[in-house]
């Protein structure tokens, strides 16, 4: 049992002790703020990005560094997760991208407005988060699923991957056990459909499925037809 007066000074102690741990902490986070945070990349468009960010109240459905609502996607690593030429599409129209599914409002950004805002997403992208936003528990599991059930074996060599398979398509679909989950895995489509009907697909799938979730994606004959030379490519498929 402690007296009055040593009662008092273990408070007072204590409350010292605990003051300059929590001053040495505040000062030691300060120092790391700069390199942690990444501030000389912080360029005019970035600030601009931040800007559209906060001027539309992006954060009243996304979440940026675990700050904001939960309503939509959590958004700290979205350029490392997506990748610019998608986020690039879905700025210009998100509804064309989850037809009849995505509810975020179109706010009509030009192409210089995206940009700043992709510089923006991946300046935060970089900032040392000590591993935030962590991988879902059932990444890894989901990845093994993949590769067992999907990947396929061939003699043959496929063609290299179009830009637009590696940073659109991929996105939503699989193909040798990598890529997305949300579209049906790709390692047997060239069986499956010719030429003409992957043409078709891609260029209208509300044509070839209605109601489809696959959006109509922007390209041009030459890109399309270099993803359907890549995917019968990978099968040896129907000409």
């Amino acid at each position: 049992m402690l007296s009055k007066s040593a009662a008092r000074l273990f408070f007072l102690g204590g409350t010292a002790v605990f003051s300059l741990v929590f001053l040495a902490l505040t000062i030691d986070t300060l120092r790391q703020i700069p390199k942690r945070s990444n501030a000389e990349d912080m360029t005019d468009a970035v600030k601009r990005g931040h800007d559209l960010w906060t001027f539309n109240n992006c954060m009243g459905c996304h979440t940026l560094l675990g700050e904001g609502a939960y309503y939509a996607p959590e958004l700290t690593k979205v350029v490392e997760r997506r990748g610019k030429p998608w986020i690039r599409i879905f700025l210009k129209d998100p509804e064309a991208m989850f037809p009849g599914r995505r509810k975020m409002i179109n706010y009509g950004f030009n192409d210089g407005e995206i940009e700043d805002l992709l510089a923006f997403f991946e300046w935060v992208g970089r900032i040392d988060t000590n591993g935030f936003p962590p991988e879902p528990d059932l990444a890894e599991k989901i990845q093994a699923t993949q590769v067992v059930t999907r990947q396929t074996t061939s003699d043959h060599k496929a063609l290299p991957q179009p830009e637009m398979f590696r940073t659109i398509c991929m996105s939503c679909h699989a193909l040798g056990g990598k890529g997305g989950v949300v579209g049906p895995a790709l390692d047997t489509v060239a069986a499956k459909y010719s030429r003409a009907q992957l043409d078709l697909w891609l260029k209208n799938p509300q044509e070839v499925k209605p109601g489809t979730s696959m959006p109509k994606l922007p390209m041009d004959d030459t890109v399309r037809r270099e993803l359907v030379d890549f995917l019968l490519s990978y099968q040896g498929g129907n000409e």
